[in-house]
């Protein structure tokens, strides 16, 4: 059975039987991790470990810089992101950070892999189609990681043309990010790298909407910054929200640069062909995990969780509560 037969018939199955990790949508959520704690203190570990290494490139002198200075930290409004149910530190033993707990753990089992790939910790969330919450599931991810112990997150909002992960943890939609490094000599991308109010979380927003993103992104520039993000520091998780497969083609260019895939689906919406199709354009050598998203436990409930995303240049999307329903595992190296 191929890979994409297996993610076929796991989601199928999942659909029918599974009820664990499912997630009521209107439930308060978070994660009990270290937030606004001692960023100094975690720029002063960069420098050291750059230090340690012999290492005093561009990217690890604008990251150490940029991540010691509590200016330019970034704060992230976890108020808001409850509001949306998603996961913070605000309720941290919510249905929904339990179910990501589970969905990031063969994930982070994978890197700790003897044989894993060398960008096995570079991690892409996307979808098939438009509206089926690759976004929630990217920066819920993103957060649940963050909470580990010995593990650093770098969350990039590689959807060039939506930013709508940027816009959800407050960045500014006139700042520099991924595109602006790939376009100009003159930006490193330590330059783009915003530390946050939560100590293992950084961000990279996506930067300004480009009409050559796929080009750019297909670039070896490209690959030697995404060589550098993942090998730079082995407590490194890399997790990038992704235009959907379908509707971008900068989504294709990324996943082969990706070492694990999270594939998300909407239930009862998401077309069996367009996940099929969605798949045939990963390569055959990536750890395709899914997640089953909008589901519901009751049929006779007609309440309604959705996740707005509306495909297009801009900035603006509208969100409310998603139930999630996760099972993410090895699907094939």
């Amino acid at each position: 059975m191929s890979i994409i037969e297996r993610a076929v018939d796991k989601l199928t199955k999942n659909a029918d039987t599974s009820t664990k990790g499912r997630v009521e949508g209107d439930v308060a959520n978070g994660l009990d991790f270290p937030v606004g704690e001692n960023v100094e203190r975690d720029g002063n570990r960069i420098a050291e470990e750059a230090s340690h290494s012999g290492e005093t490139g561009d990217i690890a002198d604008s990251e150490r810089v940029r991540s010691g200075a509590p200016a330019n930290v970034l704060e992230i409004p976890f108020a808001h992101l409850h509001s949306l149910g998603m996961v913070t530190h605000i309720a941290p033993r919510s249905e929904i950070a339990e179910s990501y707990r589970i969905i990031k753990r063969p994930l982070l089992m994978n890197m700790a892999r003897e044989d894993a790939s060398d960008t096995v910790n570079l991690i892409m969330v996307t979808s098939a189609l438009q509206g089926e919450g690759k976004t929630f599931s990217a920066i819920n991810l993103a957060m649940s990681i963050a909470m580990e112990q010995d593990k650093t997150v770098l969350f990039v909002d590689a959807d060039i043309a939506k930013a709508t992960a940027g816009t959800l943890l407050g960045v500014s939609h006139d700042a520099n990010g991924l595109i602006d490094v790939l376009e100009n000599d003159d930006i490193d991308v330590g330059d783009v790298i915003l530390p946050t109010n939560i100590r293992n979380l950084r961000v990279i927003p996506a930067g300004h909407i480009h009409e050559r993103s796929t080009e750019l992104l297909a670039s070896d520039n490209m690959r030697l910054i995404m060589r550098e993000l993942c090998q730079r520091y082995p407590d490194r998780v890399v997790v990038f929200d992704s235009p959907p497969l379908l509707l971008a083609s900068e989504a294709s260019v990324l996943a082969n640069l990706m070492g694990q895939i999270v594939f998300v689906v909407a239930a009862d919406e998401t077309p069996q062909h367009a996940v099929t199709e969605a798949l045939q354009r990963i390569g055959g050598d990536k750890i395709i995990g899914t997640v089953l998203n909008k589901t519901r436990s009751n049929p006779f409930n007609k309440s309604v969780y959705g996740y707005g995303y509306g495909y297009g240049y801009g900035h603006e999307g509208r969100y409310r509560s998603t139930r999630i329903e996760g099972d993410l595992g090895q699907e094939g190296r």
